[in-house]
């Protein structure tokens, strides 16, 4: 399992019941966890002292019921190391009616991965361009940027893509070289192929269910491998990883193994795959909840 043991702003104080209790910088949220099937471990008191609570509604989606003066947004920051280079990325909070909150914290470890890549990598690269698609709102961005690379961002929400402008220009990085689309990933990617351009890295975070902004059906079991398999014919000469994120239910760490395997390491052999569950540790506890798999290729460094 790869941790993201990182977070001072974030942290999961209880989990237990079929919910999650949160610090976001502060204020306490409780969010249901289908897969926390297990009793709480901290008294009902602490449970109840929070700010706001998401309610699932019977007939789909849910609302958040608030108990203090929540505000409508506010932000949260993670500490970026890697040799030589340390930054503070920021984000915006947001619950939704989705029982979202713009940020998913256990990517965290997938940002500290991806920016110690392009930092290594820049001793030697004068440019790193990196293809971030379902990027939602452009924490993965956020963080490549920081690191110095050149970033085209991919979502079909537009809200979701000027969120990650927001946060972007949070970080203190509205600066940088980053291409915001609107746009289908598929057609996106055909058509960056079309175009010739190529990309040293590619990350995608794909929901299990989608529309395109035209209309355009997604569902991961039966599309998710067509469209790594069709990303590689736009990855570099030399590219540095390929990352793929899955929060669907029973799409094991090894399926993610067996595509990039098949894919990307079959037309770079110079790289090693890695595929994972990730997790969060609960504070002052022995639990780690779970939250999803991802799969990474990168170049293995002669050594």
């Amino acid at each position: 399992m790869i941790l993201a043991a990182g977070w001072k702003d974030y942290l999961i104080l209880d989990t237990g019941d079929g919910e999650k209790l949160e610090s976001w910088n502060g204020r306490v949220l409780r969010r249901p966890d289908p897969q926390v099937i297990w009793p709480r471990s901290k008294p009902m008191k602490t449970w109840e002292d929070v700010d706001a609570r998401y309610y699932r509604s019977n007939k789909g989606g849910g609302n958040w019921e608030k108990y203090s003066k929540l505000p409508t947004s506010w932000s949260i920051s993670y500490d970026l190391t890697a040799p030589g280079h340390e930054t503070l990325l920021r984000f915006h909070v947001e619950p939704t009616g989705f029982k979202h909150t713009g940020i998913f914290p256990e990517q965290a470890a997938n940002w500290s991965w991806m920016y110690e890549k392009i930092t290594a990598a820049r001793q030697s690269r004068e440019k790193i361009n990196i293809l971030n698609l379902f990027a939602y709102t452009g924490a993965a961005t956020v963080a490549c940027a920081a690191a110095g690379a050149n970033v085209c961002h991919v979502d079909a929400a537009k809200g979701m893509v000027q969120r990650a402008k927001e946060n972007l220009a949070l970080s203190e990085l509205a600066d940088k070289p980053v291409r915001f689309i609107v746009d289908d990933v598929m057609k996106f990617v055909q058509r960056e192929k079309n175009r010739g351009n190529q990309y040293d890295g590619i990350i995608m975070d794909p929901p299990s269910f989608g529309r395109g902004p035209s209309g355009e059906m997604w569902k991961l079991e039966e599309q998710l491998f067509a469209l790594v398999d069709a990303c590689t014919e736009v990855l570099s000469d030399d590219p540095l990883f390929f990352v793929i994120n899955s929060y669907t239910t029973g799409l094991q760490p090894l399926v993610l193994s067996n595509i990039l395997h098949s894919t990307v390491g079959a037309l770079y052999p110079n790289g090693a795959v890695q595929a994972e569950e990730l997790g969060i540790p609960v504070v002052d506890s022995k639990i780690v909840l779970p939250c999803g798999a991802t799969g990474r290729w990168s170049k293995t460094e002669p050594k």
